[in-house]
């Protein structure tokens, strides 16, 4: 069994072709989605505001050492696709940006 790695997980996008409904919900729901939302989960929080133009998740992705960040990067982007597409949300150019926790390096105060 190989060992296991936990990354946090920033995947940024452009919502595109929103459908009437879609600009509705996410108006709707924008206070819920603003800086205060910004945590790292399994299932992701997004993160938006009233101009639905940018959105990014951020996720806590735990995923094989041995593939590294890119596959973490990849399922993460994968969770978010699914997650937008079930909402009904339209969106495009998904990128990511991914920290491996078990590897980082914390400088401390002396």
């Amino acid at each position: 069994m190989s060992e296991q790695h936990t990354y946090r997980v920033i995947v940024r996008g452009t919502f595109d072709g929103l459908s009437e409904e879609s600009r509705t919900r996410l108006l709707a729901e924008v206070d819920e989605h603003g800086m205060s939302a910004m945590t790292f989960t399994e299932e992701g929080s997004l993160t938006y505001d009233r101009a639905l133009k940018h959105f990014s998740y951020r996720l806590v992705v735990v995923s094989d050492a041995a593939d590294g960040e890119e596959m973490a990067g990849a399922i993460a982007e994968d969770r978010v696709e699914t997650a937008l597409k079930e909402l009904g949300h339209g969106f495009k150019g998904l990128r990511s940006s991914v920290t491996d926790l078990d590897t980082m390096k914390i400088n401390r105060k002396r």
